[in-house]
C-alpha cells in the first residue's frame, strides 16, 4: 500500500434489482470483477469475500439467528479500498457496474488506532 494513502472498508448492501434479468446481472457481475483485478493489481483494493446468509447476532445476554436487517440493508461482502481520502474512495466506488443494479456501498476509513473508553469514536454513546 502506499504510505499517504488511507484504508477504508466497504460494505456492499442491497439485492439485486428484481426486474433485471439474470443475464444482465451477471454481466454486471463479470465486469465487477474485471473492474476489482485492475484495482487489485494496481493497489487501489484489497480484497475481501463475500458473505453467506446464515449470521448469529451475539449481545451480552443472548444468541439469536439471523439474518437481521431490512433486504435493502442486506450486506452481501465486504473488501478494501485504498484512497487519499474518502470523497476519493466514493468516487472510485462509484465506477462499480453493480450500483445499477441494486446494490450500493457503504465505505468508511479504517480507524488505526485502539478502542478507548475515553475517545469518542462511532461506538461512544451521546451524553
Amino acid at each position: 500500500m502506499n504510505d499517504d494513502k488511507t484504508e477504508f472498508l466497504v460494505i456492499s448492501r442491497g439485492q439485486w434489482d428484481e426486474t433485471a434479468s439474470r443475464e444482465d446481472i451477471q454481466g454486471a457481475i463479470d465486469r465487477f470483477y474485471a473492474w476489482h483485478d485492475v484495482l487489485v493489481r494496481d493497489g487501489k483494493m484489497k480484497s475481501g469475500q463475500r458473505l453467506a446468509p446464515q449470521a448469529r447476532r451475539v449481545t451480552q445476554d443472548f444468541v439469536t439467528d439471523g439474518p437481521f436487517t431490512e433486504a435493502k440493508e442486506v450486506i452481501g461482502g465486504y473488501w478494501f479500498v485504498y484512497a487519499g481520502s474518502l470523497d476519493e474512495a466514493a468516487a472510485l466506488l462509484a465506477q462499480s457496474p453493480c450500483l445499477a443494479f441494486g446494490l450500493e456501498y457503504e465505505v468508511r476509513p479504517i480507524d488505526p488506532v485502539r478502542a478507548s473508553a475515553f475517545v469518542v469514536t462511532c461506538e461512544t454513546p451521546a451524553r
